[in-house]
């Protein structure tokens, strides 16, 4: 059994950050000729959640670069490789020596979901706390209020790509540390930011998860950064033609545009469908 796995930004969604009627479709021939997919993305569940909103993923579900995966079938979260606000203190610094709002994320123990940010300085804030706003199964609250045993699965940023290149290169100073970042798919000039901890990747979770559903291949599909570690661990790795140059390298090959539904007009090939 194959085991395929999408990349979401810049390569299964479209330039209007959703999934087309022949992406959807194309999901639908899959699932019919019994081939198993998934997502893995280095947005949140919720984040994913509007983009993926016009198909049912079937399987388990994998968010955050690993940290984070969802089971559709049960509603159910599995988490893996936190963050302590001990691990994050020197990198809180550096967003405000940049000027830039940290999101952190953060589980409750019972199950709720928190975000705590700093004082919002922009446009780019203001979008995110607004989107995050909207969720009714998440709240945010001031920095000021996470506590010193806080569960955090990641901190989230957008900023000016210069200044979110200066904390990509802060974050790599501590090896707890991992932080990917990109930009130009939605807004030229505005780069999102993504922290979490280092042992956490799409690549060991998706090897986790052909263990446990027994499949014999992982193929998977990418743009970015954030897709290396699954290209390196899968049997077959493509990037869309949109992709970053050093991640075309890295695959098998490269495919078409991810606002030309690229992914799916491969697949429709490869599988007959």
């Amino acid at each position: 059994m194959d085991l395929l796995a999408f990349d979401l930004d810049g390569t299964l969604l479209n330039r209007q950050q959703r999934l087309s009627e022949y992406t959807c479709d194309t999901l639908r021939r899959l699932d019919a000729a019994g081939i198993a997919y998934t997502v893995a993305t280095g947005r949140t569940h919720f984040a994913a959640k509007p983009c993926i909103a016009d198909h049912d993923f079937p399987h388990w579900q994998i968010f955050k670069n690993g940290v984070e995966w969802w089971n559709p079938q049960d509603n159910s979260y599995r988490h893996q490789n936190f963050l302590t606000p001990d691990l994050i203190t020197e990198t809180l610094l550096a967003f405000a020596d940049h000027q830039v709002t940290p999101f952190v994320f953060c589980l409750d123990p019972d199950g709720s979901h928190k975000v705590y940010h700093a004082p919002l300085n922009g446009d780019l804030s203001d979008h995110i706390a607004n989107e995050l706003g909207a969720h009714d199964q998440l709240s945010l609250h001031p920095i000021e209020q996470l506590s010193s045993d806080a569960i955090i699965t990641n901190i989230s940023a957008m900023g000016r790509p210069d200044m979110v290149e200066s904390l990509v290169s802060d974050c790599q100073k501590h090896n707890h540390l991992t932080a990917y970042s990109g930009g130009g798919i939605y807004t030229a000039d505005a780069y999102w930011l993504d922290i979490h901890h280092s042992n956490a990747c799409k690549g060991s979770s998706l090897m986790e998860l052909k263990t446990q559903m027994g499949a014999q291949r992982v193929i998977v599909f990418g743009d970015g950064d954030n897709d290396l570690s699954m290209f390196e661990a899968s049997d077959e790795a493509f990037a869309t033609e949109n992709a970053l140059e050093h991640v075309k390298e890295a695959a098998n090959s490269v495919i078409g545009h991810h606002d030309e539904d690229g992914v799916a007009r491969y697949l429709r090939k490869r599988y007959d469908l």
